[in-house]
């Protein structure tokens, strides 16, 4: 039973299953969840409400830019003393933003940027940025390549086996005739609000009919454009340090390490990216003796790392999905 201690969760098998199952499929019923799971439609849907309420989960809509001719960066913005905050709240409020976060000292913020144009990418990394006045210093690192993004929970306990992922795993399509346009737009932004957001939302928010909007949805999910991200709270079950790890690995064995440094439970995100370091990594621990062990022992002994620079989170100002 997932129950609550002072904004702490404890999870048990049904829970975990149910999280692994919506980061399979986001936007699976409760009846087919809980036919893999072997529990009831109720349960299931009693499991995910109190997982809502106490801000635990929440489900994403979110667009693969790189498919259809966007970007996907990572930018690193260092601030004046005194006015990262209100920087990074200006950069929370935009909708093509996803992460943003206060590092270290409290003067540098990373975020997450993914522009539908080159254009949008151009107006706030050349435009803007450089001309806010407490911004001292941009670097933008381009994503290349997202290692594993389908994991299960850190603790690694009632997941699924490989036959009940199999059975939830939504299709996949020929991406070749499909493609995102502005009129995807507010369908995008209902479902980054709301991953599960019903088709009657849907319909209301974009003007189209139940049917229309059930189709397309379908067809930008089977083409990989559009993709349910499940966005867990991870402080709350006990994971409380959170860090950006940028490493540097010999371009040869850049795929083999990204791959082994993914197969780590303490990582919840690794992408190739351009810039001075070709891996971001974001490792979280739940606290900093197990940070420690994990950049000493587990990562300390990859052997093609040949730096590593470690920037904690001290503060997060923007999750998955629109900013509040």
């Amino acid at each position: 039973m997932l129950t609550m201690k002072r904004e702490s969760v404890v999870l048990d098998d049904v829970d975990r299953g149910l999280l692994h199952a919506l980061d399979v499929d986001g936007r699976a019923s409760f009846a087919r969840i809980g036919e893999v799971l072997g529990v009831s439609d109720r349960t299931v849907a009693r499991r995910y409400a109190r997982m809502r309420e106490t801000g635990l989960v929440r489900l994403v809509g979110d667009v693969n830019a790189v498919r259809f001719g966007g970007s996907e960066w990572v930018i690193r913005v260092q601030c004046k003393p005194g006015s990262a905050v209100e920087v990074a709240t200006a950069l929370a409020r935009r909708e093509d933003t996803r992460w943003v976060h206060l590092l270290s000292g409290g003067t540098e913020i990373c975020a997450s940027l993914r522009s539908w144009t080159l254009e949008e990418r151009d107006e706030l990394i050349l435009q803007r940025l450089q001309r806010t006045a407490p911004v001292v210093s941009v670097t933008a690192h381009s994503v290349l390549h997202v290692f594993g993004q389908d994991r299960p929970d850190l603790d690694g306990r009632g997941t699924l086996d490989d036959e009940q992922v199999a059975a939830l795993r939504p299709a996949r399509g020929n991406a070749d005739h499909v493609t995102l346009t502005d009129d995807d737009r507010p369908l995008v932004k209902a479902l980054a609000a709301d991953g599960r957001a019903t088709y009657q939302v849907l319909a209301a928010a974009t003007g189209w009919s139940e049917s229309t909007v059930a189709r397309r949805v379908d067809a930008l999910r089977a083409a990989g454009l559009l993709y349910i991200d499940v966005d867990v709270d991870l402080a709350l079950i006990g994971y409380r340090t959170d860090a950006r790890l940028w490493v540097s690995v010999p371009p040869a064995h850049l795929a083999e390490t990204g791959a082994a440094l993914t197969a780590h439970p303490e990582v919840a995100f690794c992408a190739a990216t351009t810039g001075p370091t070709n891996l971001l990594v974001s490792a979280v621990c739940r606290d900093g003796k197990d940070l420690y062990r994990y950049l000493t022992q587990r990562l300390g002994s990859l052997p093609h790392v040949r730096g590593v620079e470690t920037a904690p989170v001290i503060r997060t100002i923007k999750r998955a999905g629109p900013y509040t």
